[in-house]
């Protein structure tokens, strides 16, 4: 039996500054940081279209002479398609980048009203 070969394209796969193939994944609207598209990396493997296989990719290729080492680093990480915008942490960090709900009718970091009652 053959494997299928994996077309991957460098469109983008989100919407509205989400990514709703991914039911846990922020929203990045009112953020100020946009999605990005998918790239290629230096070892041809497309990073951010959230197809997890490639046929150029070492996981698809391991052997017991594989370094770990070749898919550390930046070129293997999404800026804005990673799982890692699913922890709680990071998306306090989105949520903090956010305006505030009533605004523009209050100001946006000073709460004029404390210690008023």
């Amino acid at each position: 039996m053959k494997k299928a070969k994996n077309t991957q394209s460098a469109k983008q796969v989100s919407l509205n500054e989400t990514m709703p193939h991914q039911i846990s994944a922020p929203s990045f609207e009112g953020t100020g940081i946009k999605m990005e598209p998918p790239f290629v990396n230096k070892h041809g493997v497309t990073i951010g279209d959230s197809i997890y296989a490639s046929s150029n990719s070492p996981l698809e290729n391991w052997t017991k002479d594989t370094d770990p080492s070749i898919m550390a680093g930046d070129e293997w990480v999404h800026p804005t398609n990673d799982i890692g915008w699913n922890t709680s942490e990071n998306r306090e960090l989105l949520e903090s980048k956010k305006k505030p709900q009533a605004y523009p009718f209050m100001h946006p970091s000073k709460d004029v009203s404390q210690g008023s009652d």
